[in-house]
């Protein structure tokens, strides 16, 4: 298979507007890439240019570089979600019954190709851009590049996988509740929500008119300000357009939930690698804990309150004349705006003007905000076992953006053990657009992140890390429980100074006790790697008093290992001095 790595929108058109590459160069490699990934996710895809047409487009784009034009995009690839709209190809919003061909292309994609980038195609998404996770199209489900058993995020959900896998440089998403910052988090990517109404709606199917905004999905920072400085204008055909703007940002001080506020429904992974980035922020500004309840009310007047019936607006027709059609969880979302009455939505309309003025009066304590984009990511199977409650958990830190009023772009900020990226998103108020893009370059350095994992091109086996304190330690009695599961072997470390260690009486083999106190010490131990499957038997054979829970390290991060129950230090030796289970057994002799 061809090298499905990254690619540059700032390098692609480089190269073509000095000749070093011609745009038909670029698009037969970008066939290539198509080809070859469809084999893995052929489901990102609702429509595609043939390959004739892609390198006629480019090719014409060589003719304009060569008369003597200077394209900011000469060349670029770049996919359009499908509920906006592009001349010649269908728009679907992932409905089949709502399709239509549009006569001319939405503003956004005409600014584009203006500048020499080719639209390759069209892209799945949560069916009317009625979700956060991605499983909601008949066109298939788009999963995570970096994992296949897990979404890719949603709405924008083709859009994202495609650039996470190289297929294109960029492709447009768009957000109301956090679709164009979700599916970046997930797959390592930047996600830049711009301002509403920086950005022209027209040629948008909408979600909630008054909300949405058309986003990109890059590789890097550099290549959304470019994008930016392409497309943000004002645009008379749209109602919701206003002038641009270009507000500042001091960026002295960040913020951040209060620790009691913050949710990570489970996920210990994600509330470590918030933990690091706050460190990382720290070094560059003020980092101040803020109450966010405000903003979590705001939030819960987007799916909880009247605005559904703007969702309910924009999907009437179809609601009245073909329900069927639409996707039953984006339905049993959607249906009940229809009984929302007018003066439910004036009074959703009065709070969520007094908690927008909140809002904008922490603007005079605080610069920016910097909180995850996410608490935590869930398989496909997860998700469609639990539509409604995992979606509203992904859109936690993300519904109340739009409706206050705020620019927003998420970024990288770590890698789970799975592969699936974790994310903060940076905030601010409307206009701030630039400054934002201008932090994120500050803290990117800061945080020196590594390159995102490899592709998942086959579908990862599915594994659990776990931690060893005593018999089950390489050449100790009970080693081979591992080994015959065909553990691998991850490294050597210690626990965080929280734990006490006993060796228990009278087990057989001899056993220690690892039990969590704050007044304790580090502990040493090795980490394993096994399979679910071979964890989970593993774990059926633990014995009382002992049990398999979380274990954090040295680091701040945790693993799955052992633990005990309160009887398994009875009549047992205390020896968390000697700092692990190796030292003891040598003291035996």
């Amino acid at each position: 298979m061809i090298a499905l790595d990254r690619r540059s929108v700032i390098a692609i058109a480089r190269e073509v507007n000095a000749a070093r590459t011609s745009a038909a160069a670029v698009m037969e490699e970008t066939v290539e890439r198509l080809t070859a990934y469809d084999a893995v996710q052929p489901q990102i895809w609702i429509s595609r240019r043939s390959a004739e047409d892609l390198i006629a487009a480019a090719r014409a784009i060589d003719a304009r570089v060569a008369a003597g034009e200077e394209l900011p995009l000469a060349g670029v690839p770049f996919a359009v979600k499908d509920n906006i709209d592009v001349a010649g190809l269908e728009t679907t919003a992932a409905c089949p019954a709502f399709a239509y061909r549009p006569g001319k292309s939405a503003t956004v994609v005409d600014h584009l190709v203006a500048a020499g980038a080719i639209c390759v195609g069209k892209t799945n998404l949560d069916q009317f851009a009625t979700g956060l996770n991605g499983t909601r199209s008949p066109y298939g489900a788009p999963r995570n590049a970096y994992n296949l058993a897990y979404v890719s995020g949603g709405s924008s959900s083709g859009s994202s996988v495609a650039v996470a896998a190289g297929l294109v440089a960029f492709a447009l998403g768009t957000d109301t509740a956090g679709s164009g910052r979700v599916p970046a988090a997930f797959q390592h990517l930047i996600g830049f929500k711009p301002s509403k109404g920086r950005w022209s709606n027209s040629g948008l199917v909408p979600a909630c008119r008054t909300l949405d905004c058309i986003t990109v999905f890059t590789g890097d920072t550099g290549d959304a300000r470019l994008l930016d400085r392409v497309i943000a204008s004002f645009d008379p055909a749209d109602a919701y357009s206003k002038p641009l703007a270009n507000r500042p940002l001091a960026c002295k001080r960040i913020g951040v939930p209060r620790p009691e506020q913050r949710a990570w429904f489970g996920d210990a992974e994600s509330e470590y690698l918030y933990g690091r980035a706050l460190e990382r922020l720290g070094g560059l500004a003020e980092v101040v804990e803020i109450d966010i309840a405000p903003l979590l009310e705001a939030a819960q007047l987007l799916y909880g309150g009247p605005w559904v019936a703007e969702r309910a607006a924009a999907l009437a027709g179809l609601l009245a004349d073909n329900p069927g059609a639409i996707d039953p969880t984006v339905r049993e979302v959607v249906e009940p705006g229809l009984g929302i009455s007018a003066v439910e939505l004036f009074n959703g309309i009065y709070r969520l003007a007094e908690l927008k003025r909140h809002a904008d009066t922490q603007w005079a304590e605080i610069d920016l905000l910097a909180f995850p984009t996410t608490g935590s990511t869930y398989r496909v199977a997860e998700l469609l076992a639990a539509p409604v409650a995992l979606n509203s958990a992904l859109g936690f830190y993300t519904n109340f953006v739009n409706l206050l009023d705020m620019a927003a772009v998420a970024i990288p900020a770590g890698s789970r053990a799975n592969g699936t990226g974790f994310g903060i998103t940076l905030i601010g108020p409307a206009d701030t657009d630039r400054a934002l893009l201008d932090f994120a370059d500050a803290y990117l350095a800061a945080a020196n992140l590594p390159s995102p994992p490899p592709l998942d091109l086959e579908g990862k086996m599915q594994t659990v890390k776990l931690a060893v304190v005593g018999a089950h330690l390489k050449d100790m009695p009970l080693h081979w429980q591992l080994t015959s599961r065909d553990a691998s072997f991850v490294g050597a470390f210690e626990t965080a100074p929280t734990y006490r260690l006993y060796a228990m009486a009278d087990s057989v083999p001899p056993k220690p006790a690892l039990v969590h106190s704050e007044d304790g010490g580090p502990i040493a131990l090795e980490v394993y790697e096994l399979g679910v499957a071979e964890f989970g038997s593993f774990v059926a054979e633990v014995p009382a008093p002992l049990a398999i829970g979380t274990v954090t390290l040295a680091d701040g991060s945790s693993v799955k290992g052992f633990v005990a129950e309160p009887r398994a230090v009875t009549g047992a030796e205390d020896i968390t001095a000697l700092g692990g289970w190796r030292a003891y057994i040598d003291r035996k002799g």
